[in-house]
């Protein structure tokens, strides 16, 4: 209970800045059409109408919510026998747009991680390469993704190669920095004096690896990949967006600032940031289980 209590008053304060805000916002439309119908509006009137404008400048918590129910559970589509509940694995249905995002990001994730940590072996174990090439891996950092996916996205696609797999790469492009500096830092984390007294016992690199380095990384690692895996989500939304694509929670957003649809928006963006914060908490489950079994505290 006293670890829920904070976490519980930090969304009560969200929320009431989040109503406030919401009124703050969209208080000058509501003046706006009432002078133009040349009536008068209180206080009550305005309160009542900022909270439930179809297209509002920032919507009220409880029609995001609303709309990640209906958007997810109760998609509502207007046929030619009216309104039809598609369900939620329908192809409008945010679940169907989360697993595609999803997809791309644990595939980029993946590749992302592989990357990051052989390329921190080879760091850790050849003067050269880190005298090389970690320079060049800091500096891939400062480019802005924004310019770097329409770039991968358009020669990718000019060779015919389309859908999950440009998506995947530029989301393995945002989370193997967090992997490489981490682990890099982990394989170098055993001190000298445990480095020499493997030398005594005339252990070999690989035997030092395996029985030192790796080891004491894994902490390092487990940090590492919580970053890692929602820069990866980043990164697929951010490769959603130039690509035109159809589905995902990119293209969700992208329709919905099409539209105006700012609801949708913030529906869309809420989901992201469930689904990044499950992604972490699932990290985090891995994390205390392996520890525990190696006798370290997560």
């Amino acid at each position: 209970m006293k670890s829920v209590l904070p976490i519980l008053t930090v969304v009560l304060a969200i929320v009431v800045l989040w109503y406030g805000a919401t009124v703050g916002l969209n208080a000058q439309w509501t003046r706006d059409q009432a002078a133009r119908a040349g009536v008068e509006v209180g206080f009550s009137d305005i309160l009542r109408d900022t909270l439930s404008q179809t297209r509002p400048k920032l919507p009220a918590p409880h029609q995001v919510v609303a709309e990640l129910w209906q958007s997810t559970w109760m998609e509502e589509v207007y046929g030619r026998r009216g309104i039809v509940q598609t369900g939620s694995l329908s192809n409008r249905s945010l679940i169907y747009h989360g697993w595609v995002t999803l997809s791309a990001t644990m595939l980029g994730f993946a590749f992302g991680t592989g990357l990051g940590i052989l390329l921190a072996i080879g760091i850790v174990h050849s003067k050269a390469m880190d005298m090389s090439f970690m320079p060049w891996a800091i500096a891939s950092q400062t480019v802005p993704i924004l310019a770097i996916a329409p770039m991968v996205i358009v020669v990718l696609a000019s060779i015919g190669i389309k859908g999950l797999i440009p998506k995947a790469i530029i989301a393995a492009y945002l989370s193997f920095f967090p992997v490489l500096v981490g682990m890099v830092k982990g394989f170098r984390a055993p001190d000298t004096m445990q480095l020499d007294l493997l030398k005594t016992y005339n252990a070999s690199r690989a035997g030092t690896f395996w029985r030192l380095r790796l080891p004491s990384s894994v902490p390092y690692l487990f940090a590492s990949l919580k970053v890692g895996i929602a820069a990866a989500l980043v990164g697929t939304i951010v490769g959603e967006l130039p690509a035109g694509a159809s589905a995902g929670l990119g293209a969700r957003l992208l329709s919905g600032s099409y539209y105006g649809q700012t609801i949708q928006i913030w529906a869309a963006l809420l989901a992201a940031a469930t689904l990044a914060a499950g992604l972490v908490m699932i990290v985090g489950v891995i994390e205390r289980a392996v520890l525990g079994r190696m006798g370290m505290r997560a």
